[in-house]
């Protein structure tokens, strides 16, 4: 018997809908906006978008990047909001605070689903190559949106059959011409946030549930199964 299964990531299963549906929600009507979310910290890259976003507001001028979350509690007890500061003191410096939005605070499941839905394009600027899983890319996809990625492993894996754009590391002209190239082209955003929408369906929920379910009465028969996700999930 194999000692090795492969579960994917969860997410949940959101409705495909037009962006423009939940930006009103948080009024965004008419701006072109680009999402990040998670706990705020270093690691995440989040500098090199804003480093970015000089480049993509000359191409766009309705762009608007979005940083959703609070700052890891970790990072927090260490060195208060000085991260976050450092983030801020760098909008500023660019002349962004008209493109740039800081949501500080933990948003629940319902709002970011809505959060999600709102974005055009998913960012998620890893410095990190070797990062082998992302909660937050999983649950962009899910959503249906367009991701524009730096290369780390996870990213590389998923986004791959034209399921999401790749960028060079470390480069912000890179992930500049990326995001203000995709801004720029409806149909292709659709059709990246489409395919995207269709691998994720494998991995909703229920169906990772389903997976887990197999492989614990798997184990507890001692057998060899084999299962299919969605077959299971249909069967209970």
């Amino acid at each position: 018997m194999s000692q090795t299964r492969v579960i994917p990531h969860g997410v949940p299963d959101l409705p495909l809908v037009d962006p423009g549906l939940h930006k009103p929600d948080f009024g965004l009507d008419g701006r072109s906006v680009i999402l990040s979310f998670g706990l705020l910290g270093p690691g995440k890259g989040y500098e090199l978008v804003i480093e970015a976003m000089s480049r993509v507001r000359r191409d766009r001028p309705d762009a608007l990047y979005v940083v959703l979350g609070a700052t890891h509690p970790n990072l927090v007890r260490t060195e208060g909001e000085a991260y976050r500061d450092r983030l801020r003191r760098a909008v500023n410096d660019l002349g962004l605070g008209e493109h740039v939005l800081f949501v500080d605070r933990f948003v629940g499941q319902e709002e970011l689903g809505r959060w999600l839905q709102a974005a055009d394009i998913f960012v998620t600027p890893y410095p990190n190559l070797d990062q082998i899983v992302s909660g937050t890319l999983s649950y962009a996809m899910a959503a249906g949106r367009p991701v524009v990625s730096t290369p780390f492993a996870y990213a590389s894996e998923v986004l791959s059959g034209g399921r999401g754009v790749l960028v060079a590391p470390h480069s912000a002209e890179a992930l500049a011409n990326a995001l203000s190239d995709l801004l720029g082209d409806r149909a292709r955003r659709l059709e990246i946030g489409r395919r995207a929408y269709a691998f994720s369906r494998g991995r909703i929920w229920r169906e990772v549930g389903a997976a887990y379910g197999a492989l614990f009465a798997q184990v507890a028969r001692g057998v060899e199964i084999s299962y299919d996700a969605p077959a299971l999930a249909a069967h209970g």
